[in-house]
């Protein structure tokens, strides 16, 4: 029998401390017949009966609430909602890399070819200094 009393104690609990969290957490237009503030203590000094009378008259019924302004998953559906593209399924993107690849790969080449050039003439110059006599 203790057990028993000792469960229902327990259930009584669990039951005002979901209603005071109900009761605190709800918007003001939400509460009805009477303040929070009475609520709250209604709830503390009477925990069985104040708890079910606050979910039974003191809260708008789910019915009659106004809804969120976001609704959940942002109003699609798993199959409709947009998935972001990665980038190497993105046609535009592996475009404009493919092009800026080959305008760095263009850029590359003429500047090896320079420095070719360069040594190239560096090469003959020196080569050419050699071969004059020293007079």
């Amino acid at each position: 029998m203790a057990r028993l009393y000792g469960l229902l104690f327990l259930a009584q609990v669990v039951l005002a401390v979901c209603a005071l969290i109900s009761c605190l957490s709800a918007e003001e237009g939400e509460i009805r017949a009477l303040p929070r503030i009475a609520w709250v203590l209604i709830i503390l000094f009477f925990p069985l009966v104040g708890s079910i009378a606050w979910f039974v008259a003191g809260r708008e019924p789910s019915a009659r609430r106004p809804r969120t302004s976001w609704p959940m998953g942002n109003g699609f559906s798993e199959r409709d909602r947009p998935r972001p593209v990665a980038p190497d399924d993105d046609p535009e993107f592996l475009s404009s890399l493919a092009e800026r690849t080959r305008r760095d790969d263009q850029e590359r080449l003429r500047r090896w070819e320079d420095d070719l050039r360069r040594r190239e003439e560096d090469l003959r110059r020196q080569e050419g200094e050699r071969d004059r006599p020293e007079v």
